[in-house]
């Protein structure tokens, strides 16, 4: 019943907004009608009301034209069907306080003052300054007036809006690499290109929410500053990246959405070049995004994939290149390869762990178009329905991305190992570096990023969280990388046992070569070889899942009452030490908990240094008993060694 009276409210509001002016309601701006293309079908009122002269009736006229308005269409938002969580109602109600939800690592929301400050900085932490201007709380104000038809929710968003307009207007931008954000002026974070575009995409949705409760005068302003963020965005797109992904994308929604601007078709046919372009650039022959982050390369499918939907919803698909959708589904295809058997992801680089919930409106969406493939429909259908692959492990040479995996369910053994070329800002310096997830447990979590920029003490938290020493790879005197520019040596899959061998210049006098033996698709040999001049301490780092002890013999171990565990033994054939170290893992921005972080030490003179891992997946890490040792000298064409597990023996060897 409360449903029902809500709809007839709605029902009632446009007929009610003819008589009864808005408390928000704003005069008519009358650069409204140059921007417009009045000649268009059902324009023909507005067209004689403006050369009338009549402005005001002309406005009107004009809402009624999008009230009335079909033809046009989104995939993306449902008026009558309201999907809205508690999460976002809280939001709704706490912005109608104007305590606005900016970015889920700062919780409880910040208030922004009855007289809102739109350049409050309550943490120097960047991101929050520059996602205020995204105003994720509108949306969900306008689901909740949807949901309970009060007009209170639509009158304090038309307010939120036009004070933000007169707050923050668009004044001289420059892009610049150089720019001091303690120090710059507002324009460069409310007018960030990023910023922008995402206005340009969730304005439409409060637009099609509040449609009903609209007066003309706020609509015309609300057109005006539409059309000049669709300019902005043309004139000062992302060099690269992700960012240049979402503003060509989010431009294609503009021109899409609103084919009544007269630079709506240059809008579209400019991103969709963009984004045609940038699938060739940004995206390699084996389908990852080149920032080489599993959070940025999903957020790259949902771009290209979004964009793609919006143009065929509306009959422009023929508008981007051949090829596009194929390169899409190579993307998901490798999505699907690196993350473990529960949804989970590996958090290298800047990602965040994503879970099934947030994963699988995705994979639900991608069937759609990519229903073909039997694991994106098992994915999608949570295994009711399609199919594993043909295969286990898979290598992914261009990117630098390397699968062992005993199975796709969950109990499954998966390592994802990571080895590619350079990368891009949310890459970061961890050539040779894994997680190993074993019957839904991630025995070793990457440390993440925590934070991304801001002031001093911003930037040391982030700066922390990429070194190359937090992450499960080799260092020479505990530096970063001087180079990330791995490459494939060896990939076989076709015996009992998968192997891998990468190697990384990774500092001028030192190479890194990595050997991954996946024995009997059960446990795990490593081993690493440091060769070249330098001289120093070579480091086998290695950060594990919280709970892990490091033994008095320096074997590490996980006691968790589940049976589910593992036990780590590192040899060398040089004098070895083990040191523990300060250890954080982050699996969300600005949440961490501390865990065990562990350097196996071995001093280099001109010789090589070699070390040899063991890890395996145990019940009870007490009763089993790890030896390992590496056969001969150092050899550049191969490598052998023995090992004996629980008084079984095996030789391991592999020849490039």
């Amino acid at each position: 019943m409360k449903k029902l009276f809500a709809q007839l409210r709605l029902l009632l509001l446009p007929a009610a907004a003819a008589f009864m002016p808005s408390p928000c309601a704003a005069q008519i701006d009358t650069a409204v009608f140059s921007l417009l293309s009045l000649d268009r079908p059902g324009m023909e009122r507005v067209a004689a009301l403006h050369d009338a002269g009549d402005d005001e009736a002309a406005a009107a006229e004009l809402l009624h034209y999008f009230r009335r308005r079909s033809g046009v269409t989104t995939p993306f938002v449902d008026t009558v069907n309201i999907a809205i969580t508690d999460e976002e109602r809280r939001w709704a109600d706490e912005g109608m306080e104007h305590r606005f939800f900016v970015h889920t690592g700062y919780q409880p929301s910040f208030h922004y003052g009855d007289d809102i400050d739109w350049q409050y900085w309550p943490v120097h932490d960047n991101e929050l300054r520059w996602q205020l201007h995204r105003m994720k709380w509108w949306a969900p104000m306008g689901k909740r007036f949807r949901e309970t038809g009060d007009e209170r929710y639509a009158r304090e968003w038309m307010a939120q809006y036009l004070d933000w307009m007169r707050k923050n207007p668009l004044t001289a931008y420059h892009r610049s690499e150089n720019i001091e954000l303690e120090t710059a002026d507002n324009v460069y974070f409310a007018w960030r290109p990023l910023e922008v575009s995402d206005r340009l995409e969730f304005q439409i949705h409060q637009f099609l929410y509040f449609l009903p409760a609209l007066d003309a005068g706020f609509l015309t302003h609300f057109l005006v500053n539409y059309h000049r963020h669709a300019e902005h965005i043309t004139g000062h797109f992302s060099k690269q990246g992700n960012h240049l992904l979402f503003e060509a994308q989010r431009l294609v929604f503009a021109g899409v959405f609103f084919p009544e601007f007269r630079d709506a078709a240059q809008w579209r046919a400019r991103g969709a070049e963009i984004l045609g372009r940038e699938i060739g650039v940004q995206v390699y022959d084996d389908g990852m995004q080149y920032e080489l982050d599993p959070h940025y390369h999903l957020e790259s499918i949902n771009i290209f994939y979004n964009a793609l939907r919006m143009m065929t919803a509306n009959g422009y698909r023929d508008e981007l290149p051949d090829g596009y959708l194929d390169k899409v589904r190579s993307m998901v295809e490798i999505l699907y390869n690196i993350s473990f058997p529960d949804y989970t992801n590996p958090m290298f680089g800047d990602a965040k762990q994503h879970d099934r919930d947030f994963l699988l409106p995705s994979y639900r969406a991608w069937a759609e178009v990519f229903g073909d493939d039997a694991m994106v429909l098992r994915m999608a259908t949570e295994g009711r329905e399609g199919s594993v692959p043909d295969y286990l492990s898979r290598a992914f040479r261009t990117s630098g991305f390397y699968v062992l995996r005993s199975g796709w369910d969950g109990g499954a053994t998966q390592m994802t190992l990571k080895a590619g070329p350079p990368a891009f800002w949310h890459n970061q310096p961890d050539n040779g570096t894994f997680e190993l997830w074993h019957r839904g447990r991630n025995f070793f979590p990457d440390s993440g990023s925590y934070v991304y920029a801001g002031s001093r003490e911003i930037n040391e938290l982030r700066q922390w969280f990429r070194r190359t020493r937090v992450h499960n790879t080799l260092t020479l005197d505990g530096r970063d990388l001087e180079r990330t520019d791995s490459h494939c040596l060896a990939w076989s899959t076709g015996g009992k046992s998968d192997v891998a061998a990468v190697e990384n210049p990774s500092y001028d006098s030192l190479t890194h070569r990595r050997w991954v033996f996946f024995v009997e698709r059960r446990f795990f040999v490593i081993v690493d070889e440091a060769y070249g001049p330098a001289e120093g301490s070579v480091e086998l780092n290695y950060n594990f899942i919280e709970g892990a002890e490091l033994a008095a013999d320096g074997s590490a171990a996980t006691s968790f009452p589940d049976g589910n565990n593992i036990l780590v033994r590192v040899f060398s054939d040089s004098p070895l030490a083990v040191q523990e170290r300060e250890g954080w893992v982050s699996r969300s921005y600005r949440s961490r908990s501390e865990r065990l972080s562990a350097a196996w030490k071995a001093a280099k003179g001109g010789d090589p240094v070699r070390f040899i891992t063991v890890i395996l997946p145990v019940d009870d890490a007490s009763a089993h008993s790890v030896e390992a040792r590496l056969r001969g000298e150092f050899d550049p064409h191969g490598v052998a060694a023995d090992v004996k597990v629980d008084g079984r023996r095996y030789k391991l060897r592999y020849n490039l």
